[in-house]
């Protein structure tokens, strides 16, 4: 069994490893992120920062009860974007969270990594057979799992 601090570090380096793929896709195949993408992202980057400084800091269960909160609201985000692409009347568009969304510091400062460009609906396009709002669900169905099983073992 792999100590809960190395379980930590693993979430992290995924977490990072799953927004550079992001930023791949953004970037190298002009796949615009959304408002709920770019949501997404932020859910990612919170549950590998978490991980990280629960790992560094000593404080595993601190950090991965953090990432967990993390990742659930990337698990509720992601099943608003699902909904959204199996109901394509029902967009997320143009609207008042995109410019709340591209308002924000960090937006202003890496509008490469978190300004939402694209449409909601439209984030169809497939990897390996799903696409990548059914990837990033995929990914934070297994972080949130991995974070439960951190918090619910105990310390050595």
């Amino acid at each position: 069994m792999p100590a809960s601090r190395t379980v930590l570090l693993i979430v992290a380096a995924i977490s990072f490893a799953l927004i550079g793929v992001a930023l791949y896709l953004q970037h190298a195949h002009d796949m615009l992120p959304c408002p709920l993408c770019v949501i997404q992202r932020y859910l990612f980057l919170a549950v590998g920062i978490a991980s990280l400084v629960g790992a560094f800091a000593g404080k595993i269960k601190a950090g991965a009860g953090v990432a967990l909160l993390a990742a659930l609201g990337g698990l509720g985000v992601v099943g608003k974007h699902l909904y959204v692409l199996a109901n394509p009347g029902f967009s997320c568009g143009i609207d008042p969270m995109e410019t709340m969304l591209n308002k924000i510091p960090t937006a202003t400062l890496m509008p490469w990594l978190f300004q939402a460009d694209g449409l909601c609906e439209n984030a169809t396009d497939g990897l390996l057979g799903l696409s990548i709002p059914q990837w990033s669900a995929v990914w934070f169905v297994l972080l949130t799992l991995t974070l439960v099983w951190v918090l619910a073992r105990r310390a050595r």
